[in-house]
């Protein structure tokens, strides 16, 4: 073996500048392919990023108008929805539906407490369902009970980015259990400290749905009604599911079973396989052009080792001579290709990772204001070991598949035509 590596060293000497000049093509293919990735898995990060704090098994209902005319009412009607459809839905899908909740929120409020004043904050009315289904964590106290909705009790959960304001800093959080803020013009005992995102404004504050509704004058009708369910794995199922909850509330609210455009359904769970595929497509395209990339430079080794062939077949002559196999002849090319491709390939790779990791500090820092929220362009542009893996399997397939064929050129050569060569 350190013959072999000896060997190829020395070859690889005699002609650095062509040897560095192909391997740059290797490099560049294999660059660009960590680069793409990198910069694949980034967007796809970004357009998760508002999924990520709602379960996967999710679905929202939210009222529309009615399309066609039905018993006497006329088309292009505004739908309703109410509390009793919550009821309804709970009672009429208790094998698929888990948790039943709805929310109603109102922006501008102010939050007093002892002299530190903080405006524009949000007040959510919801029901206790809602911690599970939007991952709502709360390490200090606890969130919204069954207790606080039968009493219509004045509880509130706070931030922690607005209880660390509170606390001029510390993070000694568990100190404002128990304590009271006011709220616009009314008082709320905290009873729970929530984690909120800091990387998008998070304001909400949450209260009872009674509370909130009692303060806000609200009748029994609703904007959204969410739930979370079960045993629905394929998008045939989650359409017929949702075809099912379509006709039972057209029932209920005197539009026509076949009208689809009366209420409609926001379903995370087929959202996120439609996402999967897309990331999928998009993961396979970049793939394919940092392959055609590759390509260029695996060409290039080819090319290098047809001539260091050509070069050496008198050299090849003589081996075959004294006794040399073609298989001892096949495999200083194969091994050779492979080196080049590999030690060229994994200085690409390398460069790579580091302008994923600059991409991340540089573009992935910066956000666009959309719609009153914040996003990032780019999150985490990184490729993870499965894709380096894979990178370097490719690697070694390019280096052999390039010396291949030099290498089987260089096995027929007859002895006695390589010792005539000049």
């Amino acid at each position: 073996m350190q013959d072999l590596i000896t060997e190829i060293w020395m070859s690889i000497k005699r002609n650095r500048l062509r040897t560095c000049l192909t391997g740059f093509s290797v490099a560049w293919g294999i660059f660009m392919i960590i680069v793409l990735l990198g910069a694949g898995n980034g967007v796809m990060n970004s357009f998760n990023q508002d999924s990520q704090g709602f379960a996967a098994n999710n679905m929202e209902i939210y009222a529309g108008r009615a399309s066609k005319p039905y018993q006497g009412y006329k088309q292009g009607r505004f739908m309703k929805l109410d509390e009793q459809d919550m009821t309804l839905l709970a009672r009429q899908f208790p094998d698929i539906i888990d948790q039943v909740t709805t929310s109603v929120s109102k922006s501008g409020f102010a939050v007093t407490y002892g002299k530190k004043h903080f405006s524009d904050m949000y007040l959510n009315g919801t029901f206790p369902g809602q911690a599970d289904m939007s991952h709502i964590k709360v390490p200090y106290g606890r969130f919204i009970n069954s207790l606080d909705i039968a009493q219509k009790r004045k509880v509130i959960v706070i931030t922690h980015l607005l209880a660390r304001n509170l606390l001029e800093g510390r993070s000694d959080y568990a100190t404002l259990l128990g304590k009271r803020i006011k709220v616009g013009n009314l008082l709320f005992t905290i009873v729970g400290v929530r984690h909120a995102d800091e990387n998008r404004r998070d304001n909400d504050l949450y209260i009872p749905y009674t509370t909130a509704r009692a303060i806000f004058g609200m009748t029994n009708d609703l904007d959204l009604i969410a739930f979370s369910f079960n045993g629905l794995e394929t998008e045939a199922e989650n359409e017929a599911f949702e075809l099912r909850i379509k006709q039972m509330l057209n029932a209920r609210h005197n539009a026509a079973p076949d009208d689809e455009s009366a209420y409609y359904i926001s379903n995370q769970f087929t959202q996120n396989m439609q996402m999967n595929k897309g990331r999928k497509i998009l993961n396979t395209g970049l793939w394919i052009v940092g392959f055609f990339t590759l390509l260029g430079g695996i060409v290039g080794v080819s090319n290098i080792m047809l001539i260091t062939v050509k070069e050496r077949t008198h050299e090849f002559g003589i081996r075959k001579a004294i006794g040399a196999s073609p298989w001892n002849i096949t495999r200083l090319i194969i091994t050779e290709s492979v080196a080049i491709t590999a030690f060229f390939g994994l200085i690409g790779m390398i460069l790579g990772m580091i302008a994923c990791l600059i991409m991340d500090r540089t573009i992935g820092q910066e956000s666009m204001d959309l719609f009153g929220e914040s996003f990032r362009l780019l999150i985490n542009p990184t490729v993870g070991m499965s894709e380096a893996i894979k990178s370097t399997v490719l690697l070694i397939v390019a280096g052999t598949v390039a010396g291949l064929f030099p290498a089987v050129k260089a096995a027929r050569v007859r002895p006695i035509e390589a010792l005539r060569a000049d």
